[in-house]
């Protein structure tokens, strides 16, 4: 079944996004979307590649891989397969980020992301990865290409998408296709759609609340009764 279309919001919102590292913005979705406090981010360590790079913000691309055990069929449909999911890849609004639950137990037996992997991606728009699953040939990836990943390992042994266009969990992150993803060294967040624009505006207004307890926090002679007038300061801006 072809997955539906993602929602391409405005380029310059995605830029803007972008600037921003990924606590800031779970921060913000605590106040443009209250109910999802304690989902929609991943809550386990990940291994971050590149960690000099600004955060990726992209359409998901969802996918769900094995490495443990051989894939099954010819040849030729193995790379048909292969292919197919390729196309699928190139469907989506640019930039992309790919999503990858890996279905190995533990997970990481094989790294789907290496040099040649992460030249592909980015070349069909993939600005990066996130995934449970693991990453090779880290010195050769592809420039500007950004991983989280479960972990580091050498080989690719018999990785092979399973399927693609699908709700996946990566640490504890429910994605589905087409969802817009925000990620950087401290991990990854679903932002969704109806909100995204909102938040700018609460980056604003915690950065202005934040700024009165951190002005006297690092003031000489800072007290605890300055931290009460502080308090009560940030709690009064609105």
């Amino acid at each position: 079944m072809t997955p539906p279309a993602a929602t391409p919001i405005d380029p310059a919102l995605l830029e803007t996004l972008g600037r921003f590292d990924t606590p800031t913005v779970c921060n913000a979705l605590e106040i443009v979307a209250p109910q999802r406090r304690a989902i929609g981010f991943t809550r386990r360590a990940l291994v971050c590649v590149r960690p000099e790079l600004p955060a990726m913000v992209g359409y998901a691309a969802t996918v769900t891989y094995r490495s443990a055990v051989p894939p099954t069929g010819t040849a030729d449909e193995r790379r048909a397969r292969r292919i197919a999911y390729y196309e699928y890849v190139a469907s989506l609004p640019r930039p992309s980020v790919i999503i990858v639950q890996d279905l190995d137990d533990p997970a990481g037996f094989g790294a789907m992301w290496g040099e040649v992997n992460t030249a592909v991606h980015q070349g069909l728009g993939a600005l990066g990865v996130v995934t449970n699953g693991s990453v090779r040939d880290i010195d050769q990836f592809a420039p500007g290409f950004q991983a989280l990943a479960g972990s580091i390992g050498p080989s690719h042994a018999y990785g092979s998408p399973v399927g693609w266009g699908e709700p996946v969990d990566v640490h504890g992150m429910t994605v589905r296709h087409g969802e817009l993803v925000h990620a950087d060294r401290h991990g990854a967040v679903v932002i969704p759609f109806d909100v995204a624009a909102a938040i700018p505006a609460a980056v604003d207004l915690l950065v202005r609340k934040e700024r009165v307890i951190l002005d006297l926090a690092r003031a000489p002679g800072f007290t605890i009764e300055a931290l009460r007038a502080a308090l009560k300061a940030s709690d009064e801006i609105h």
